[in-house]
């Protein structure tokens, strides 16, 4: 530590480890602490360091090889940088403070920012509207892009943060290439491409505000693959809701799950309604009237007669009258974990998740049955209808694959007989 008086403040330099940090050698990132008059700042040096060679009590590197010799010769010119900033604040009449010394060293301004700085600003934003304008799902999923970020560029760049300005193409596609490879537990494509598009909308944020001159994403081109969506037959969905059960969370989890076929709700609007969700529609019928937690789009929809028993079947339930919800709906993580369950008592060979149940409205219960697709678009809370539009796919996916099948039996079979078409008036 080294503490310095200068106009009755007092500056102190304090070089530390970041021991919570290490790269994919095992060392700790050296960080340089700042304080002036008790309010601190923090510079990265950009150097690493085993911990067993650095001396704690001394703020810098154990030994005397040349590299250790460097390193320290490195921190002093560090130290005596962030001097020469001081002197140049004093000479020019400016407040001296520790952010003021960290950003003349890190050579910002106010049109320059760096990358984790800006991240955590919008971070910050998205969790004060969280519950508003955003779901906290959608907060946590920011919140580990921009994690996956700073362990990118600890281990492909040996940096905790960098200028704006310095970003370029090469950094968006050394970071697919770090989440598809090198990331631990790597991502498939779908995933990575997600992480991008959270980390896109910050370059988007820094573009637009005249932080970075040239967006880095201009050549990246990649798009999703169409994931395969499952889903509930007809049969399949009359099995579960015929199905004599015993186990109490189970035939509760079922009933939360067939209601959610029924009405496409996914499993934080199904968890968040409540009695005032429920009016008289146009038709006098019971309709539910909410928007999505996740895009916040209104999802209006008439409730079908399984989901009405449903609700009548809750209405004095002990729980959801302390809670004040229609349904005694218990976490994600349980209702996923109780449904492996439902599916084997069923005799249901599918990975059946809540969101299945979601997939099973938009497929089997409307579009199959000749809802028009603008309809089905309204009551999921889609957006857009080219969401709605890969539902429409599914099904078609399905007709013609019945009749392939068909084509099989009629035409293929070796005891089969062509159908002979008169040619007669």
């Amino acid at each position: 530590m080294c503490n310095l008086m200068v106009k009755n403040q007092t500056l102190s330099f304090l070089f530390y480890l970041r021991k919570d940090a290490l790269n994919d050698k095992g060392q700790a990132p050296i960080h340089l602490r700042i304080t002036v008059d008790g309010q601190r700042s923090t510079v990265t040096t950009n150097r690493f360091i085993a911990e067993t060679k650095w001396d704690a009590g001394a703020g810098k590197a154990k030994g005397n090889t040349q590299t250790i010799k460097e390193l320290n010769a490195y921190l002093e010119s560090m130290k005596g940088s962030i001097l020469a900033h001081q002197r140049d604040l004093l000479d020019h009449d400016k407040a001296i403070t520790a952010e003021s010394l960290r950003n003349a060293f890190l050579g910002l301004n106010a049109k320059q920012r760096t990358l984790i700085e800006v991240f955590e600003y919008h971070n910050k934003q998205m969790l004060e509207k969280a519950g508003k304008d955003f779901a906290l799902a959608t907060v946590t999923r920011y919140d580990t892009t921009l994690e996956h970020v700073k362990k990118f560029m600890s281990t492909h760049y040996h940096k905790s943060d960098m200028p704006l300005k310095e970003l370029e193409y090469q950094f968006v596609t050394d970071f697919e290439h770090y989440l598809k490879t090198k990331k631990k537990g790597k991502c498939n494509h779908n995933s990575t491409l997600k992480y991008i598009r959270n980390f896109r909308k910050i370059i988007n944020i820094s573009v637009a505000n005249n932080w970075l001159e040239k967006d880095p994403f201009l050549n990246f081109k990649s798009k999703l693959d169409e994931s395969k969506r499952t889903y509930l037959t007809a049969e399949e969905l009359k099995a579960i809701e015929e199905k004599e059960i015993s186990i109490e969370r189970i035939d509760s989890l079922r009933d939360i799950f067939v209601f959610a076929c029924y009405t496409g709700l996914a499993y934080s609007d199904v968890e968040k309604l409540t009695p005032a969700d429920v009016s008289t529609g146009i038709d006098g019928e019971k309709w539910i009237f909410t928007h999505r937690t996740k895009t916040q789009s209104k999802s209006n929809m008439p409730l079908l007669p399984p989901a009405v028993a449903i609700l009548n079947k809750y209405k004095n339930d002990s729980e959801c009258i302390e809670t004040g919800r229609l349904l005694p709906v218990k976490s994600n993580q349980k209702m996923n974990a109780y449904l492996k369950e439902l599916a084997n008592i069923c005799k249901i060979k599918k990975l059946l998740t809540f969101h299945t149940a979601r997939h099973t409205f938009a497929t089997t219960v409307t579009l199959t049955n000749g809802v028009p697709i603008e309809s089905v678009s309204s009551m999921l809370g889609h957006k857009s209808i080219c969401t709605t539009q890969i539902y429409a796919k599914v099904v078609e996916r399905k007709v013609s694959d019945d009749m392939a099948a068909l084509k099989g039996k009629l035409f293929n079979s070796v005891n089969s007989t062509p159908l002979k078409v008169s040619t007669n008036g």
